[in-house]
């Protein structure tokens, strides 16, 4: 008999918050109750959503809101910061190995407008310098670098170039145009059937990008970094790696689904840059691994045994989509959320610039789409999907065609149903409508099921 652990409001979590408190709880420094989030930081959106009652997500969305505060106190403890822009899970494993630098990417504003519901005026600011509706909602960013509300200003900001979507290489040159200088590091196409010598030119060139990053964060931090401490920042980099692929194997395999689908989100962002804290940020996954193995042991779950295994394809950009698939009958059962490869292990049986420059070019988005799709169709396999949901982001060029290939390939090669659906920064105008498809989705599984 399986034991059903029941989403709780924000409201609840102000009760939850006080019994845990009353039964002891300890905190980390950036530790409290949810709702200051709202009342102090306007983070409206956490209202309408649904979250696990643990202490351990508590956590994990206290690290998640607090992040700026770190930034802030990194700057005023005499650390140096590094905004890393758009490479998503590389370059931060090199700056974390200096021990005077915070690396963070101001690309995470786009998730902003939907936390703060609109509240901000990012996408307004990003409208005036014309860069509007039909550009992805990255263009938050450039919001953040002209209010410079939500981050304090990096030090140094690094972007890559070359196979890279084309929106952001835009609105990054627009941050640049504003005197934000950037340091460009360019990441070629990589080719699906590309010989050994082909491959070892790519290596070595991205390689070469990465002794330019690696000189100018010499020069800010005032350390010339060994490679020694990057192979033990790389290290680290796979520990954290390591806990979190354990835990996505758990919360995705697990029956009755023992962690939500959106705490896990916020988890799997955590790989890309550690939230600015690399230390903590591998306590928090450590104890939601602890929290997920103990629910396991005991049959515990936060949806009743049975629900659809879908697998989600793109980040949202808003968060509500994850308790929507829930409400609907569905539970994440994986995912490919364009860093897949910020999850796996980076070599360290070679020269730590060169595997920075392997991992680099695993790169899901400097690769064809055939790739993606093939490994999306490998993990589906692994976590035993039966449906498929690809969120399209609005204004990304890379969705227009991207999402037809993968679908196209999912559909031949794993035979299962796909959904194609676009999810704006607030889904509140259009809920209605993707919680019918979903729902339709949940009906199509079981109708499936029903005829094996």
């Amino acid at each position: 008999m399986s034991h059903l652990i029941a989403p709780i409001s924000l409201k609840d979590w102000g009760t939850r918050y006080s019994e845990l408190k009353a039964g002891g709880l300890q905190e980390p420094f950036y530790g409290g109750p949810l709702q200051r989030h709202v009342d102090d930081g306007c983070d409206f959106r956490l209202n309408s959503l649904a979250y696990d009652p643990s202490p351990e997500a508590l956590r994990l969305w206290n690290f998640l809101l607090t992040e700026e505060v770190r930034l802030h106190k990194a700057r005023n403890d005499g650390k140096k910061i590094v905004g890393t822009m758009k490479d998503l899970g590389t370059a931060p494993v090199l700056a974390y190995a200096y021990p005077n630098l915070t690396a963070f990417y101001p690309d995470g504003a786009w998730w902003t407008p939907c936390i703060m519901e609109m509240s901000e005026g990012l996408f307004q600011i990003a409208d005036s310098l014309g860069l509007d509706e039909s550009f992805c909602p990255a263009r938050a960013m450039i919001g953040a670098f002209v209010n410079k509300k939500h981050f304090p200003i990096p030090d140094l900001l690094t972007c890559s170039v070359g196979a890279t979507c084309d929106d952001f290489s835009a609105i990054a040159q627009r941050v640049e145009a504003l005197g934000h200088p950037i340091l460009w590091w360019e990441i070629p196409h990589r080719h699906t059937a590309m010989s050994e010598k082909m491959l070892a030119s790519q290596v070595e060139f991205v390689e070469g990008q990465f002794w330019k990053m690696r000189r100018a964060m010499d020069e800010l931090s005032g350390h010339r970094l060994t490679d020694e401490e990057l192979d033990q920042g790389i290290r680290h980099a796979n520990r954290i790696r390591a806990v979190l692929r354990k835990l996505r194997q758990l919360a995705y395999e697990t029956e009755p689904c023992p962690l939500p689908a959106l705490e896990m989100l916020v988890c799997e962002m955590l790989a890309i840059h550690f939230c600015s804290d690399r230390e903590e940020s591998e306590a928090v996954l450590q104890g939601l691994l602890d929290l997920v193995k103990d629910r396991a042991a005991a049959n515990q779950g936060v949806l009743e045994k049975g629900a659809a295994r879908i697998f989600w394809v793109n980040p949202v950009a808003d968060l509500r989509a994850m308790n929507l698939l829930q409400e609907c009958g569905g539970r994440m059962c994986g995912t490919e959320f364009l860093f897949s490869h910020a999850l796996d292990p980076i070599r360290d049986d070679v020269l730590p610039m060169v595997a920075l420059a392997e991992s680099a070019l695993a790169d899901p988005m400097v690769g064809c789409a055939q790739d993606r799709a093939e490994r999306i169709c490998d993990d589906i396999k692994r976590y035993g999907a039966e449906a498929v949901i690809i969120s399209r982001i609005p204004g990304a060029s890379h969705c227009a065609t991207e999402c037809w290939i993968i679908s196209r390939v999912v559909r031949e090669k794993a035979g299962l149903p796909v959904l194609e659906i676009e999810v704006p920064s607030m889904t509140d105008g259009t809920n209605s409508a993707l919680r019918t498809r979903i729902e339709a989705l949940v009906e199509v599984v079981k109708e499936k099921r029903s005829t094996r």
